[in-house]
């Protein structure tokens, strides 16, 4: 069931396209509260240190060689700044093609928006779990999330708060000292939602 439009004055979600109404009225709570930012600095308080390229590129290849040692190979694994953020595109795995000799190749190339050379670690991981998944999965169903479960436990949460943080930085929070709020005051979501995430 397609979530009912905003009423006048409350927030669009546009990161949350997808997910049920109770959970977004949860969101515009918290955001009308002014304690998005803060549950979410709670919840994830560990940012990472994986600023380049080449930090990302050892850092997913870890993760494809503890689940994935016999997916195909990854050419390269790179921020893009240039890649648009919007409700389905949080990164990308593309195959791309090239002539060797007489054979034509596909070198797969992950490309993680650059937004999340600042975002908590958990996130980070996330994104990279999700475009790994694509190299065993191509489609968006049971087993491809399942196999986001077991490299991730709590995947389908932390897409969720992913979602949030986005969320945050369209609306320009900062996060305010909030006496008393707690990291399970927020909201939580534990439905995978179909067609959220990555598009490849």
């Amino acid at each position: 069931m397609t979530a009912p439009a905003p009423a006048a004055g409350e927030p669009a979600l546009p990161f949350l396209a997808g997910y049920p109404a109770h959970l977004l009225e949860q969101v515009r709570v918290l955001i009308g509260r002014g304690q998005l930012a803060e549950h979410l600095h709670l919840r994830y308080p560990e940012h990472h240190t994986i600023r380049s390229d080449g930090a990302l590129y050892d850092h997913a290849m870890g993760l494809k060689q503890r689940f994935l040692r016999n997916a195909p190979p990854l050419a390269k694994v790179l921020y893009d700044n240039r890649l648009q953020i919007d409700q389905r595109a949080l990164g990308t795995l593309t195959a791309v093609s090239r002539v060797q000799g007489a054979q034509l190749k596909a070198k797969r190339e992950i490309r993680v928006a650059g937004v999340f050379r600042e975002a908590p670690a958990a996130m980070l991981d996330m994104i990279v779990v999700h475009e790994l998944a694509h190299l065993k999965e191509r489609e968006h169903g049971k087993a491809f999330y399942a196999l986001c479960e077991h490299m991730l436990p709590g995947y389908h949460q932390v897409e969720f708060d992913t979602r949030l943080y986005l969320t945050m930085r369209a609306l320009g929070a900062r996060a305010p000292a909030v006496p008393g709020l707690r990291p399970d005051d927020g909201v939580s979501t534990t439905h995978p939602i179909a067609g959220a995430g990555s598009e490849t």
